[in-house]
């Protein structure tokens, strides 16, 4: 009987240490962006240590119907950050390489994901 209840301990404990999420990873470092300010002028936009593997739709330019995309994409994160052009991940992409990564005002970009 002792043993039937040990082994059904066992097995319910294994179960629970499978079941649990482990914690999710995140880019180190930061993501900075250009977008354009209420008042028209340019903006800083900045991302510090991104969580990874989930696409996160830039809040300032998040509307296409009411605000310009934001621009000049700088990755100073450890990972690679892959830029879209519309928001939730879709529309045209641009990947920029971790450690510095970066491109012009002329890549528009409304979302990003990082690897």
């Amino acid at each position: 009987m002792r043993l039937r209840s040990t082994v059904a301990a066992a097995l319910g404990a294994l179960a629970l240490i499978v079941a649990v999420p482990t914690s999710a990873s995140a880019a180190t470092g930061d993501f900075a962006y250009t977008y354009t300010g209420l008042d028209g002028s340019p903006r800083l936009g900045l991302l510090s240590d991104p969580p990874s593997q989930m696409c996160i739709t830039l809040p300032e330019v998040a509307d296409p119907l009411s605000t310009n995309p934001a621009h000049t994409p700088w990755n100073y994160t450890d990972s690679s950050a892959t830029v879209f052009s519309g928001p939730d991940c879709e529309g045209a992409y641009f990947t920029l390489r971790p450690h510095g990564g970066h491109a012009s005002e002329r890549l528009k970009l409304r979302s990003v994901v990082f690897s």
